[in-house]
């Protein structure tokens, strides 16, 4: 009897290519839409990644790992028995609405065609994004466990650290830093006896964002929390432009783009309330936003000052303004 030992790492690297398929699978679908699986098998033999020296994609192979695609990623490859037989993405739509799991496709597929093509080792450049990564696994087990965390926080400005316990709802990634949203239990509990003493209107479920590179110490507690079913975080951030929120509606700003202001604008739109106005001029286009000017927005204009002008309200072309004058009294000429 012939007995085969297959090594723990080799067990690694199987399940990690049987992976790497399925993600190349999706984005071959993703790319081209419609597709017989003949023409997958064609694309297969292109693709570089046949680990194993697997020449054909085998039928079976491919319904199994259509199987998986749904089990793990929620996407559903169906067959068009109308259309030649081909398989397509059932409601791409809604998966190209979804960041994380488009995030996720994106770069392991990219990382998949890396490692399995050496031609490219080295070749592809990634902005590094420096925090975080020592407490994102800590704050996702909480999140998935709805366990409460306790962190150690230092907040710029702040002259010491603090400890406190948080309950954790939500990542966020936001020019390069990693935040958590999560409820604040000491200042919900806070304004609740507040109310109960002054009969005061004060929010009793009160939320905060947490700056990852700030949290020194982090760890799970043994207290359980319920995250609130009626909270919708597309409603929290109604109008921002980034991390900071403000308690008020969100105004119309209307931009004005010189130069190749107008094609950043375009290709990176500062929110998703923006759009581009019919109105004619040669020198420059406009843009209008529903959004609320938070410290975000200002910086994001900042990035383009020379080449966008607010046009509108009177309230935010003051600020930006101020902040010209600031500049200014940076880079004023000494006197010789």
């Amino acid at each position: 009897m012939l007995y085969i030992f297959v090594s723990k790492q080799h067990k690694k690297r199987m399940a990690a290519n049987i992976f790497g398929r399925y993600v190349w699978l999706i984005e071959q679908f993703r790319r081209y839409g419609h597709l017989t699986y003949e023409e997958v098998n064609e694309l297969w033999h292109r693709s570089g990644l046949n680990y194993g020296g697997d020449d054909n994609l085998a039928l079976r192979t491919f319904h199994n790992h259509r199987k998986a695609i749904f089990d793990i990623f929620d996407v559903e490859i169906v067959c068009d028995i109308k259309g030649r037989y081909k398989y397509y993405i059932d409601h791409p739509e809604e998966l190209e609405r979804d960041n994380l799991r488009i995030w996720l496709i994106d770069s392991y597929a990219a990382m998949n065609q890396i490692q399995a093509d050496r031609k490219l080792k080295g070749r592809v450049i990634f902005e590094n994004v420096p925090s975080g990564h020592k407490w994102l696994n800590v704050i996702i087990d909480a999140m998935r466990n709805n366990q409460t965390l306790h962190i150690t926080h230092h907040g710029f400005g702040k002259p010491e650290a603090w400890h406190f316990d948080i309950e954790p709802y939500y990542l966020k990634v936001v020019n390069r830093r990693w935040y958590v949203l999560a409820r604040n239990p000491y200042y919900s509990e806070r304004n609740r006896q507040k109310n109960k003493t002054d009969g005061g209107n004060r929010p009793e479920d009160v939320y905060m964002v947490y700056a990852l590179d700030r949290i020194l110490d982090c760890h799970p507690t043994a207290t359980a929390f319920y995250m609130r079913e009626d909270f919708d975080i597309d409603e929290y951030f109604r109008g921002c432009c980034g991390i900071i929120r403000l308690n008020e509606e969100p105004i119309k700003i209307v931009l004005k783009a010189y130069y190749g202001g107008a094609d950043y604008f375009r290709t990176l739109p500062l929110h998703k309330s923006q759009r581009e106005l019919d109105m004619k001029d040669e020198e420059a286009t406009y843009f209008e936003l529903n959004v609320c000017p938070t410290y975000d927005l200002y910086q994001a204009l900042l990035a383009q000052a020379d080449q966008v002008e607010v046009v509108e309200p009177e309230s935010v072309r003051k600020q930006m303004r101020n902040f010209a004058k600031i500049l200014m009294s940076y880079y004023k000429e000494k006197e010789q």
